[in-house]
């Protein structure tokens, strides 16, 4: 499955500034199989180490950590030469061996000659805890579930994910659009996990993906006890099972009390902070003030949205009529499929930090993003509507340079507000382009 990490892979290998990489993401997004084939086109050979499939592995990173030593022991223990810039060496679930993680510092200091990289998938919850991390000795790169764009090109649509980035954000044709408008129904469903993507590329079984899904969940809430005490895991799970719930409301502000009708934030705060270290959520901030820089005027509310809207789904139970049901789909819910898919995107395509805009319930726009010096409004709406209120609102109060909106509808110029079709809504990060 082609990924555009590669492109990130492909110049860090190439670069006269090269340290040790870490590839960071959630359990199932495809750090593994990204690296592998990577190493399999770039690389003679492919050194591939896991630590928690291979537990003696921890034992050659224990006393001294010599990069040297530590390769020749590898050599050995893999029956075969490690060789440097000819190599790739992958250390994956690092998680489990902390000291292998802190050995990339000497790497980077004694052995740069060796291209390695380290994955893991909870690196945010449990590095650090018996090692120190190799604090500006690494690079870092996150790999986040399959974007809309990269299920246009494994799903052999890569002419259209072509056509519309060319498009200079002018109106496509009615055929193309109606296409990629279904298209974002069935990805709504599929979703981004990369096993879920291939299952539905090999057979268009829906039952199977969603059986993909299912396991996938499961897995996620066994970590919750495979990495945290009970209590916690007790907290965690109930956290992340009300998401869906608060994105069910018309208002997705996220409130403790739907955890439990005692709840509290300071008994839930680190369960939350647990779930976006672990790249499980999304969480997205509020501000009532859109300048910059965004963080000093973070505000204590904020929403949580799911690492993949297909989860989601899942979790919901959504069923699979729904996709040819029309546009319903994109409706249900008050929209948080819509919402998720959109924080979603605008993450994997480089927003990490994400904020939404609100005036004294007046107004309220999505999300609000910091692009080129300038911060931005975007609205999302599934529902094809005239109605834009809090656009205008923030318009009229901070002049932006432009106000922009995704939704069902066609890429359109209307007066000040520039129109993206929520199936080409990263575009709205490339907005240099003028419009057609």
């Amino acid at each position: 499955m082609k990924r555009d990490i590669s492109q990130q892979l492909a110049k860090w290998r190439h670069s006269s500034n090269r340290k040790p990489l870490v590839l960071k993401g959630a359990r199932q997004v495809g750090k593994t199989y990204i690296l592998q084939q990577f190493g399999d086109e770039e690389y003679e050979d492919v050194a591939y180490f896991n630590f928690e499939e291979d537990p003696d592995l921890k034992g050659f990173f224990s006393g001294r950590l010599e990069p040297h030593k530590i390769i020749q022991t590898l050599s050995i223990y893999r029956e075969k030469k490690i060789l440097p810039g000819e190599t790739f060496i992958i250390f994956d679930e690092v998680q489990n061996s902390p000291e292998s993680l802190a050995s990339l510092k000497y790497f980077c200091e004694k052995a740069s000659e060796y291209h390695i990289v380290a994955a893991g998938s909870l690196l945010g919850v449990k590095v650090g805890q018996s090692a120190p991390f190799p604090v500006g000795k690494v690079n870092f790169l996150d790999l986040y579930p399959v974007s809309f764009a990269e299920f246009l090109d494994a799903t052999g649509k890569s002419a259209l994910r072509n056509f519309i980035e060319e498009t200079n954000i002018a109106p496509i044709p009615a055929s193309f659009h109606t296409e990629l408008i279904d298209l974002l129904k069935m990805y709504h469903f599929v979703g981004g996990m990369p096993e879920a993507v291939k299952q539905y590329i090999a057979d268009q079984d829906l039952h199977m993906v969603r059986q993909i899904q299912d396991e996938i969940l499961e897995s996620y809430t066994l970590d919750f006890s495979k990495y945290t005490t009970k209590t916690e895991a007790i907290r965690l799970a109930a956290t992340w099972s009300s998401i869906p719930r608060q994105l069910a409301r018309e208002n997705k502000k996220f409130t403790y009390r739907e955890i439990a009708r005692n709840a509290r934030a300071r008994e839930y705060s680190e369960s939350i902070q647990w779930l976006v270290d672990a790249g499980l959520v999304i969480k997205v901030h509020n501000t009532h003030t859109p300048k910059l820089p965004l963080s000093a005027y973070r505000e204590e509310a904020f929403k949580l949205y799911l690492l993949d809207v297909g989860l989601l789904g899942a979790m919901i139970k959504i069923p699979q009529r729904t996709i040819v049901q029309g546009n319903s789909l994109f409706n249900e819910y008050n929209g948080s499929f819509v919402e998720n898919y959109a924080a979603q995107e605008l993450v994997s395509h480089g927003q990490k930090d994400l904020y939404y805009w609100t005036s004294k319930r007046q107004a309220e726009v999505d999300f609000v993003i910091a692009l080129d010096g300038q911060v931005l409004p975007l609205e999302i709406k599934a529902v094809l509507s005239k109605q834009k209120k809090s656009l205008r609102v923030f318009g009229d109060r901070y002049q932006p340079i432009i106000l922009s909106r995704s939704t069902l509808m066609n890429f359109k110029q209307d007066g000040g507000i520039r129109n993206y079709p929520l199936y080409g809504l990263w575009l709205f990060l490339k907005r240099d382009k003028p419009v057609g």
